[in-house]
């Protein structure tokens, strides 16, 4: 399952959902939580049911945005849609890796009840929407067997400390938000899970979006969510790996491959110790290209 490109669909929208289908994402997030008003809660559950049914036609894996658990409404959401079709669970406003366990715990019964391989539903967490969380971002390692990767949020802790703004006049984030950020990045390295960047608003900026994409990338990021279709192209490019470095990567593993017992080697007048090689495998595995 690949976590580079994650396109936010709102639940109950079927154009929305067909423009989302051909957007070329890795994964469609079929959104029953702030996307949908209260009102047509329990109506996006059914669309979004009906559309997990269509993913041997959908390229892309679906996952679903429930609502947070302090709604009461986390376990009418997973009962509607742990069924065949759901490749995982996007988890908001979580606390900590507590979280997890609970969602869990409440997927459990309802993959086996729908005659799907215990832990094929995989959990994301949106893990830095509240203060409560931001102190709880190592309760994540040692991972729980269902999460695969770690996003972060900045409009829901802002409201949450009172911030009245979370972004300096250049676009920048402010210095709270550059932390969450940068703490979920480390939480996620430390799981050993997918650090996926958050949202780009500004939908109609592609140049904004591409200079902030390559920034995340440049920092650790192997993935981004997207709110529109167009954002697709530019994020699928920027945490793709280009042909040269590949090929430098193919090198460096070719290199340690061919001499076991060294510990830094010499490759085309530059010196490469084991961070080198381990940056090197990890660029492999983001292209796809077995190491």
């Amino acid at each position: 399952m690949r976590l580079r490109s994650l396109l936010f669909v709102p639940g109950d929208s079927e154009r929305k959902f067909a423009k989302g289908r051909a957007a070329g994402a890795d994964v469609l997030i079929l959104d029953l939580e702030d996307a949908v008003a209260p009102s047509m809660k329990e109506a996006a559950r059914g669309m979004v049911a009906g559309w997990l049914g269509e993913a041997n036609a959908v390229e892309a894996s679906l996952f679903v945005r429930v609502n947070p658990l302090d709604t009461g409404l986390t376990a009418g959401d997973l009962a509607a849609v742990v069924r065949p079709g759901l490749a995982g669970i996007l988890v908001p406003k979580a606390n900590g890796a507590q979280d997890v366990a609970t969602i869990a715990g409440m997927i459990d019964p309802l993959e086996a009840a729908a005659g799907m391989a215990a832990g094929s539903v995989k959990i994301m967490v949106v893990s830095t929407e509240t203060p409560q969380a931001m102190f709880a971002l190592g309760s994540y390692t040692p991972p729980h067997p269902r999460l695969v990767g770690l996003t972060w949020g900045a409009e829901d802790l802002a409201a949450a400390i009172g911030a009245t703004v979370n972004k300096e006049a250049d676009g920048q984030w402010t210095e709270p938000y550059r932390l969450a950020r940068s703490l979920c990045l480390f939480a996620a390295a430390s799981a050993g899970v997918v650090p996926v960047d958050t949202l780009y608003a500004d939908f109609r900026d592609a140049e904004g979006l591409e200079a902030d994409c390559r920034r995340a990338r440049r920092d650790g990021f192997l993935g981004r969510i997207a709110i529109h279709p167009d954002q697709v192209e530019t994020i699928n490019r920027c945490f793709s790996p280009s042909a040269e470095e590949i090929a430098e990567a193919r090198k460096i593993v070719d290199a340690f491959a061919a001499n076991p017992d060294a510990g830094t080697l010499g490759i085309d007048g530059k010196m490469y110790d084991i961070p080198h090689l381990k940056a090197a495998r990890k660029t492999l595995a983001a292209a796809g290209v077995p190491a």
